[in-house]
């Protein structure tokens, strides 16, 4: 009997926009060592030393993504045939539904599972998300079920989707499955203090793990439109003018809407860790240097060489410049040789409406 094997497939198409002006198209933040000395997901794929070879990793990205992902995971991988390439950024089911086509081609079987992760997240307890990785594989092969990775609330968050948990269904030690009971979209933040005192609730990180015939299948019940493209992509695979003429027509859609809020095959595992999807430039608190009250990326600020007076709150990013500041409160302060942007840490959403001004401008030097 095939005894199934774990791939790991990260997601590193993203363009990171809300972290505009250091994430540009070319080099989103998932290719940034925005906290530590390597990039974000050097990181992701070094939590999965443990889990799985390195011949069964893959990263899925875009073109103009496809060669500093390689540079920056190829002590990671196999070799450039891990590489996943997406001809046009169609969504994630599209770009899920390339994958697995792929891996099935690479001799993956159905009854092999993949853990389907973002390549942009901060996870700093790799144990513990190892062990949950681990037992949420465990849960997928066992039941044959798509096992998705609750994070534990810890404050009522307007910007996440919550999954909601049905009844207990397998306990081990720390760790435990419930029935996804809900996916819910974001809400508003009334709705999210319910959430968050209810207890029966997780943010959605957007990891998964399953079966790959399971998540076909899904896809295949709930998606047909999508599914339909699995044997005509597995047909041009090598052909990368064929594959991106498929490709083009498969509907966009996410995973989320093509099959997570539709399944009823699925379960949430709490995850045991830490977690911070690094969304928006506020979010640097969690993994910044703390000077003074203030929350700086800063090589200087490392060797106390800043001036802080009368100013606590702020998020300063400014990696090589020396950094001043006087009786300022809880601004966001972004420096980099292309352009500098200041705002209240209250508006840190609206970065994406200074993206959308400089893409109307066509400055495209800016993204």
């Amino acid at each position: 009997m095939h005894k199934p094997k774990l791939y790991c497939l990260v997601m590193a198409g993203g363009k990171g926009t809300r972290l505009w002006p250091e994430s540009t198209a070319k080099k989103p933040k998932q290719y940034m060592p925005l906290f530590a000395n390597k990039s974000l997901i050097e990181s992701t794929f070094e939590r999965f030393d443990t889990l799985t070879e390195k011949q069964n990793r893959f990263v899925v990205t875009v073109e103009e993504q496809a060669e500093i992902a390689y540079q920056l995971c190829k002590d990671q991988v196999q070799d450039k045939s891990a590489l996943v390439i997406e001809p046009s950024g169609r969504n994630t089911a599209p770009c899920i539904l390339l994958s697995l086509v792929s891996l099935l081609a690479k001799g993956a079987k159905n009854e092999d599972v993949v853990a389907i992760v973002p390549s942009d997240h901060v996870i700093l307890n790799t144990k513990s998300y190892q062990a949950t990785i681990e037992y949420a594989v465990q849960v997928a092969a066992e039941k044959k079920k798509i096992v998705t990775i609750g994070i534990n609330p810890t404050f009522p968050h307007t910007g996440y989707g919550y999954i909601q948990r049905g009844g207990k269904q397998t306990e081990n030690s720390d760790l435990k499955s419930f029935q996804v009971q809900a996916f819910k979209e974001k809400p508003a933040f009334d709705v999210a203090k319910t959430y968050v005192a209810s207890g029966e609730y997780y943010w959605n990180a957007g990891m998964f793990v399953a079966p790959i015939g399971v998540l076909m299948d899904e896809l295949k019940k709930h998606s047909p439109e999508i599914a339909a493209f699995a044997e005509p992509l597995s047909k041009v695979l090598t052909n990368p003018t064929e594959l991106a003429k498929v490709y083009n027509q498969i509907p966009e859609n996410s995973i989320d809407y093509a099959v997570m809020e539709k399944s009823s095959n699925i379960y949430v595992v709490p995850g045991m860790f830490d977690w911070n999807d690094l969304g928006s430039w506020d979010a640097l608190e969690s993994v910044a240097l703390q000077a003074q009250g203030n929350f700086v990326i800063n090589e200087r600020a490392k060797k106390d060489e800043y001036f802080f007076q009368g100013s606590t709150g702020n998020v300063v990013y400014a990696p090589k410049q020396f950094v001043a500041m006087i009786n300022v409160q809880d601004l966001i302060v972004v420096s980099n040789e292309r352009a500098i942007m200041i705002m209240p840490k209250k508006d840190s959403q609206k970065v994406k409406e200074v993206y959308q001004f400089i893409k109307d401008k066509n400055l495209k030097d800016l993204i």
